[in-house]
């Protein structure tokens, strides 16, 4: 009995140990995406000024 009660306390140690890195690894990878979705935001915004500009020139083209 007392070997089964070990048993079961180092199982439960194992998987509290796996549930806090688990804990951790989803930190880091809420903070990647919250940068990586900025990065994705100052992208989309110089494409928009990129085609803006773009159009503008296109517009002052002359028609022929």
């Amino acid at each position: 009995m007392e070997e089964e009660l070990t048993q079961l306390e180092n199982r439960i140690e194992q998987i509290v140990t796996l549930c806090e890195g688990l804990k951790a690894d989803n930190r880091e990878l809420r903070s990647r995406l919250t940068k990586l979705e900025a990065d994705n935001r100052a992208q989309a915004d110089k494409l928009r000024l990129a085609t803006d500009k773009l159009e503008g020139l296109l517009a002052r083209l002359p028609q022929d």
